[in-house]
């Protein structure tokens, strides 16, 4: 609960940024923490704002999807490079909060960091996490992929793959390795193409 009034606040003054930079209002008090603050940093003041609007897209997406996963997963943002923290009960949470994130115009990269508080729902930590550093290898290793762009989530031996593809060609090369991978049961893709609008993410049914 303690993050809660800053995020939602920061989510209000994103929302006067996004209407100043139409040229609705003028850029006053509502922006000028974020303003001082960006002078200051080697990011610039452009980009320090554009960070500013990915991660209060990506707080409102949260909290519309699940208030308590707002709640327990920490954003940051910086040169469009998203960090994800916080600790949830289920890996379930840990995907869908990637998923979300890749959602956000503008986001380039997503470095997941949530943990798992209750580790027993795991049933098998070493697998999953030996499909995914083979996955990670496999896409890094091949020319045609900007492996980069994509968040590789292994859950009970099913891959789940978040990012931006440059086109449906590369999509499928990425998801080609992913099935070759022994122990692999199923692909699970929430990626979208560049330049193409994403899908909507499916209504939440709960585990926060």
């Amino acid at each position: 609960m303690t993050r809660f009034v800053p995020r939602v606040l920061a989510m209000a003054t994103a929302a006067i940024l996004t209407a100043a930079m139409t040229g609705c209002v003028p850029v006053l008090v509502g922006g000028a923490a974020v303003g001082a603050t960006a002078v200051a940093q080697e990011r610039g003041v452009d980009a320090a704002v554009d960070d500013s609007l990915i991660q209060a897209a990506i707080d409102r997406q949260l909290f519309e999807f699940n208030t308590t996963l707002f709640q327990r997963v920490g954003v940051g943002v910086v040169e469009g490079r998203v960090l994800l923290t916080g600790l949830v009960p289920e890996p379930q949470n840990r995907v869908d909060a990637a998923r979300i994130a890749w959602q956000a115009e503008g986001v380039r990269e997503v470095i997941n960091e949530i943990e798992i508080s209750d580790k027993s729902t795991l049933s098998d930590a070493a697998t999953d996490s030996f499909i995914s550093v083979q996955l990670r290898g496999r896409i890094a290793g091949d020319g045609e992929i900007r492996s980069i762009n994509y968040t590789i989530e292994t859950v009970n031996r099913t891959i789940y793959l978040m990012g931006v593809a440059q086109n449906q060609q590369e999509l499928d090369r990425v998801i080609a390795h992913a099935r070759g991978i022994d122990y692999v049961r199923r692909v699970v893709p929430y990626v979208r193409i560049k330049d193409v609008e994403p899908a909507p993410a499916p209504a939440s049914g709960g585990g926060g």
